[in-house]
């Protein structure tokens, strides 16, 4: 997976990470930055995921972005 992607348009996959995981606020988007091991962090807190399965998620999530 190519993080450079949604490191370079974060503020365009915000409203796209928010539909996905719609735990995550704007101030923790904030907070994230374009950080990949911060997104999967805040999300394995807000869903109570393990860490591996949030990471999974993350990757299934971003493979299904055809649009960038």
């Amino acid at each position: 997976m190519d993080w450079n992607r949604v490191e370079g348009n974060w503020k365009q996959f915000n409203g796209l990470i928010k539909e996905q995981w719609g735990k995550l606020t704007d101030d923790d988007l904030d907070q994230i930055g374009d950080k990949r091991d911060q997104l999967e962090g805040k999300i394995q807190e807000n869903s109570r995921l393990e860490k591996d399965r949030a990471k999974r998620d993350i990757e299934d999530w971003y493979s299904k972005q055809d649009d960038w």
